[in-house]
């Protein structure tokens, strides 16, 4: 079935929570932010293989390592970030996106716009924080 979106359609509180145009929205919002991860790692890979350490001053030897080992720390978060957004496009298929995984809860909206790949409601997510914090001062 496929749902046709107006070019300024916004999600809101007044409609059924996760209904097919809200959902198809979310996807929409989860496959472009993913596709621009995806093409700024292209570019980091381009970057990384055209540039070589080969610079004879020190300083700027040091300074291309710096920049390089950030691009490549750059890369794994947005690595990780990528596997999260494939998360939650697969629960936008199975038809649990949106809800708390630990309260089955609708997530606000607004929370969802923000951080789209969220899986917990705001409640929930401050207390998971609440007591990975307390866990950690053990």
């Amino acid at each position: 079935m496929t749902v046709i979106l107006p070019p300024d359609y916004k999600p809101s509180e007044d409609e059924a929570f996760m209904n097919p145009r809200m959902r198809e929205y979310f996807r929409r919002k989860l496959i472009g932010w993913r596709n621009e991860l995806l093409d700024a790692s292209t570019e980091t890979l381009q970057h990384l293989q055209e540039g070589g350490l080969l610079a004879p001053d020190i300083a700027d030897r040091a300074s291309a390592e710096t920049d390089r080992s950030l691009e490549l720390r750059t890369r794994d978060r947005a690595r990780k970030l990528i596997s999260k957004i494939d998360e939650a496009l697969e629960r936008i298929e199975n038809g649990t996106y949106g809800y708390c995984e630990e309260t089955a809860e609708p997530i606000a909206i607004s929370r969802l716009e923000a951080r789209p790949i969220a899986t917990y409601s705001l409640e929930a997510q401050e207390r998971h924080e609440r007591m990975e914090r307390t866990h950690r001062d053990d």
